[in-house]
């Protein structure tokens, strides 16, 4: 509808009639500021936008693509699966990119908006933006891009008719990238008929060998680099679910790292995993769901799923209210993030994996949960114990009080020895407080801690010293610890500190029900030991035990109940050494003398010499080194030895050894017949 100008002036003189005989004072300006006052100086309007039916029209933040990004994303852009559908999609004026964040749906949105244009005109426009309100330029831009709109749900088809209608005439396109958001989908094509195509990325070898490409343009050079890397490398770098950004990255840490000649890999991995630890921290630092499983994944990555979410949860669940903004605890202390979250996990399981740079193996199963690259989870433990000690107390707290399962236990343990040898022993202190103040875990942990960190130089003597007061000390739990961190399989002790460990801690305590646990921790770690080691740790066992048995005191009592189980590990192997020379002989002797003499230990004793005399085959006799044991014991005329003769002699004819033992009696006896004298 328009207005008059005459027919306005006609309405002016009937309204003021006045204004008819002098027309200068009249100012036709609709919507105008009019200033008819003294002025001296600039004049400024300042005047609001303009308002709709649904009030003001806030200001558009949009502007180009960054040209030196956008040259990089059309140089060494790896067409994914969905590239063809994406172009002819992108014909009606209008797409929908739905995929996860991370796998290059930028790269694949400034591609499709650029194709088929030498030097294209693209801007991005702000996410935050009303798309029912928003309109392109009328001319010189060839694509828009828009990053995750705040409400796709929000728009009705009409929107969608408008946009189209103001890129057609403005002959230009738009790409909407959209999250993986249930329903999402259907919701687009459904109820709009809009075009929707789903992102899948490139494999990470693509990305890789693209990126490499354009940094080292030269096909030999090329060649010799990747040569230089080795058939087991690449698999190693880059896993099948390894996204885009990650494959771009790993391709610039080799091309630097071959600026010189020959890659050295193990620099490559290593500064990967350090800078991808100091990002993961930084971006977990005050968002407490993705630090709790960070740090479960750095100490249970590989177990299976549900370990490493209830492990994060139960991390989450010990943080309170703790000490002042800024620093990385606060993140896991923060009390709105406290509450409620160990029931219910706040966002889905993938996009936390996602922000802590893991991933989940094992299809459709329970599956495990690992970083993308390795190393990564030593990498964070060196940042945490250099840029955020005020976290180990509570990780320590944390650690000790994992699942009861083997590789829960071993895993803690590993991840505190680290922690100690990272800040030169210092934590130690917290490794004593754990296993005093825990459960059954705790000090299994606590053990484990100790006899990993005792492997290495920083620590290993500050470790050593702690073992030895521990081993004296009146508390069974810190003297059951020393037991357990003496095993085999953390391989930090050595075999003759260990036995001079568990020697002082089963002579330490006295005869009641917390110190005879003590004693069989001492035993089963014996057992342990003997089973996984060496010939050479064998005979140091050997040897140290028929030591001990020859004091009257708790470490002979574990002596002589532990031997006979030894025997039955490896037969073969007592029957050579006793045959190979004199000392382990004599000490097989010695342990097999006194455990007969004990009442406690007799039984087994007993069943271990009758399987002895058995034979692996049931021979028809026994072998030489039984009956170069028993003629060895005739000597030492023991009334245990002799309780076992008599025994085997009032046997029926199938009792293992009867012959022997007949024989060995009949020089028993003999040796106590009175000499004739003429």
């Amino acid at each position: 509808m328009t207005t008059d100008t005459g027919s306005v002036d006609g309405a002016l003189r009937a309204v003021f009639p006045e204004l008819d005989r002098n027309r200068q004072m009249v100012v036709l300006a609709p919507h105008g500021t009019v200033n008819t006052g003294v002025v001296q100086g600039d004049q400024r309007n300042v005047s609001g936008f303009p308002e709709t039916a649904d009030g003001p029209v806030a200001p558009v933040r949009q502007g180009p693509v960054r040209a030196q990004d956008f040259r990089l994303a059309r140089r060494r852009f790896v067409p994914p699966p969905a590239f063809e559908a994406g172009l002819a999609a992108l014909e009606s004026g209008i797409l929908f990119l739905i995929g996860e964040p991370g796998t290059g749906r930028l790269t694949l949105a400034l591609n499709l908006l650029a194709h088929g244009y030498a030097d294209p005109a693209l801007v991005q426009v702000d996410g935050a933006v009303d798309l029912t309100r928003w309109r392109p330029r009328p001319r010189g831009v060839h694509g828009y891009l828009v990053m995750e709109p705040g409400d796709p749900f929000a728009l009705r088809p009409w929107d969608l008719a408008n946009l189209e209608a103001a890129l057609a005439e403005a002959e230009a396109r738009l790409v909407i990238v959209v999250p993986e958001v249930p329903g999402l989908t259907r919701f687009l094509e459904r109820d709009f008929g809009a075009q929707v195509v789903r992102h899948r990325p490139p494999g990470p070898a693509e990305v890789f060998a693209a990126h490499v490409a354009d940094i080292r343009p030269d096909a030999n050079d090329r060649a010799r680099l990747l040569e230089s890397l080795g058939p087991d490398f690449l698999p190693a770098l880059l896993p099948p679910e390894l996204p885009p950004g990650y494959a771009a990255r790993a391709a610039e840490a080799v091309c630097r790292s071959g600026a010189g000649g020959e890659v050295r890999r193990a620099e490559v991995l290593s500064g990967l995993a350090q800078a991808e630890a100091q990002e993961l921290l930084g971006r977990a630092e005050r968002d407490p769901e993705l630090l709790t499983h960070l740090f479960s994944v750095c100490v249970y990555g590989g177990l299976d799923r549900g370990t490493v979410v209830d492990r994060a949860a139960h991390l989450a669940a010990l943080s309170g209210p703790g000490p002042e903004p800024g620093s990385a605890e606060r993140g896991l202390r923060e009390p709105s993030a406290h509450q409620g979250f160990g029931l219910v996990r706040q966002r889905p399981l993938g996009d936390v994996l996602r922000g802590i740079g893991a991933r989940r193996e094992g299809g459709d199963g329970p599956g495990t949960v690992a970083f993308l690259w390795p190393g990564v989870g030593e990498a964070v433990w060196d940042v945490v114990c250099r840029e955020h000690i005020d976290l180990l107390p509570l990780l320590h707290h944390w650690l000790g009080r994992t699942g009861t399962t083997p590789e829960e236990i071993e895993r803690s343990g590993r991840a505190m020895a680290g922690m100690a040898v990272r800040t030169a022993g210092r934590t130690l202190g917290l490794v004593r407080e754990l296993a005093l103040s825990g459960g059954l875990a705790a000090f299994e942990v606590a053990a484990r801690s100790l006899g990993t960190a005792a492997f290495d130089p920083v620590v290993a003597d500050r470790v050593h010293d702690l073992l030895q007061e521990w081993s004296e000390a009146p508390e069974t739990v810190l003297r059951t610890a020393v037991a357990h961190a003496c095993r085999s399989d953390p391989g930090g002790v050595g075999a003759d500190t260990a036995l001079a460990l568990l020697h002082g801690v089963a002579n330490r305590g006295g005869d009641g029900p917390e110190d005879t646990s003590v004693a069989l921790a001492v035993a089963e770690t014996l057992m342990q030991r003997f089973a996984t080691g060496d010939p050479d740790t064998r005979e140091t066992i050997t040897h140290r035990l028929a030591v001990w048995t020859r004091a009257e005191d708790t470490a002979g009592l574990v002596a002589a109940l532990t031997f006979p189980v030894l025997v039955d590990l490896d037969r073969a192997w007592f029957g050579d050494r006793m045959l190979a020379g004199p000392r382990t002989s004599a000490d097989i002797v010695e342990l097999v003398r006194r455990a007969l003499n004990e009442a406690v230990s007799y039984p087994q004793m007993r069943d271990a010499l009758l399987a002895w005399c058995h034979g692996p085959d049931e021979a028809s006799r026994p072998d030489r080194a039984v009956e170069e044991l028993f003629a060895r014991l005739v000597d030492s005329r023991e009334h245990g030895f002799l309780r076992l003769l008599l025994l085997i002699e009032r046997g029926g004819d199938a009792m293992p050894g009867k012959a022997l033992a007949e024989r060995c009696l009949a020089e028993w006896r003999s040796r106590n017949q009175p000499q004739q004298t003429d």
